[in-house]
């Protein structure tokens, strides 16, 4: 005992940064970080080093030169005398458009194909493997192609709407044309408009922020309600009736919203030789929403399937005897519990849609990697540059979804108690 403390007390000597466990692993990290930190010096100066032999230097002021160009979906104000840097915020705005609608999508056929699968009917359950086979191991800018080549081809083209005997019809009571051009749809107009609030980049219609206002507060005003419900089953075991008050707060309110401003749709009309009114869906767009939404689906399918057999089948029988009928008992015992598997290969399964939206290139899409990674990297020659924000933007994006989805994760896991 007294050699230990006399080697405890001893003084402190080179060699015990790495023979003395306690100083190995600050040493190693320490180490590693000036390796890093020499390693990207090194990269950063031979950067400036080649790009001072081409004759280039690094900015960024090309992000306000004139673009030139026009770019075909656009959810803001944008024409050919606008700067790359506003394109770059267009094909931004495309891309999360385009992640949104496919991530929202994505998951409900996920869900329903992945308890599907599990199913006791062997037709249903067969077909649900078949889908979930045939669209993961088929790549998905494959996919992509043979879907935009059916929207293109196999559809009418305006003309044939018109005529006293016309060889195509517009569906859902004459409001949606699906035609090779792309698909006609009722669009949203208000005869009373706030006005907009200009941010720099983009005005954002104050119509619009009220209404989503409405929305989440009725989101938020239900989730209260849903949560005093449960208190007071907790207590009492007898759980309140809130469906009606449910949909009194979720509708009311966006409804009266929507009264007060006018709301109506307008509809798509055959005028010439196209489509005028309504919204309008390129081929392009629709192409890859239905891709990757079916693409991506199929593994949410897998991920869903993992999920629910990892719960015992003691809950199941549990649920049984208590007399839940087998949707109330997926409903409410067995999904609540399988989110926790769901949920973080969720996660990824979002940010790889995010991340392949870059694909629409191959079929028109105008997204960011179309708009500064396509021909303002070509017209500009700021290869570095563009990519630099290419990645920087890709990175923004994935780390925002991936926080969001892990503080839902952390609402939704088992707590001890």
């Amino acid at each position: 005992m007294a050699t230990t403390s006399e080697n405890q007390a001893g003084s402190f000597r080179l060699g015990m940064l790495i023979y003395d466990t306690r100083y190995r692993s600050m040493t190693i990290q320490v180490v590693f970080m000036f390796l890093f930190m020499a390693g990207a010096v090194w990269l950063i100066d031979n950067t400036i080093t080649n790009l001072s032999a081409l004759g280039k230097d690094f900015n960024f002021g090309f992000l306000d030169v004139r673009a030139g160009y026009d770019i075909n979906q656009r959810l803001i104000e944008y024409t050919n005398d606008s700067s790359h840097g506003r394109a770059w915020a267009v094909g931004l705005l495309n891309t999360l458009l385009l992640a949104l609608f496919s991530c929202v999508t994505a998951t409900v056929i996920g869900v329903i194909a992945g308890v599907l699968r599990l199913s006791k009917n062997w037709i249903i359950s067969q077909l649900m493997n078949l889908y979930v086979e045939m669209f993961r191991n088929v790549p998905v800018l494959l996919w992509i192609v043979i879907i935009f080549a059916v929207l293109t081809e196999a559809t009418p083209a305006p003309n044939a709407f018109r005529g006293e005997n016309p060889t195509a019809s517009m569906l859902f009571f004459d409001t949606v044309a699906i035609t090779n051009r792309g698909v006609y749809v009722p669009g949203p107009l208000f005869t009373q408009s706030l006005g907009a609030i200009n941010l720099g980049v983009i005005s954002v219609s104050i119509n619009f922020l009220l209404i989503s206002a409405v929305v989440i507060g009725s989101i938020y005003a239900n989730i209260r309600l849903r949560r005093h419900a449960s208190a007071v089953q907790e207590a009492t075991g007898d759980r309140p009736v809130t469906w009606w008050k449910s949909l009194l707060i979720l509708f009311a309110p966006l409804i009266a919203v929507l009264a007060a401003l006018g709301f109506h749709l307008d509809y798509p009309t055959l005028q010439g030789f196209n489509f005028q009114g309504g919204s309008y869906m390129r081929n392009s767009f629709t192409a890859m929403w239905l891709a990757l939404s079916v693409y991506t689906g199929a593994f949410i399918a897998e991920n869903v399937r993992a999920g629910i057999l990892a719960i015992s089948k003691g809950q199941t029988e549990a649920a049984f005897a208590l007399g839940l009928r087998p949707n109330r008992t997926m409903n409410l015992v067995i999904l609540p519990q399988a989110l926790r598997v769901i949920i973080p290969p969720l996660i990824s399964q979002y940010l790889n849609i995010t991340k392949n939206t870059s694909l629409g290139i191959a079929v028109g899409y105008m997204d960011m990697r179309s708009t500064l990674g396509g021909i303002t990297l070509n017209q500009t020659g700021r290869e570095l540059e563009c990519m630099l924000l290419l990645m920087v933007t890709y990175l923004t994006a994935s780390l925002i979804i991936s926080g969001a989805m892990n503080v839902y994760n952390n609402s939704v896991k088992l707590k001890e108690r």
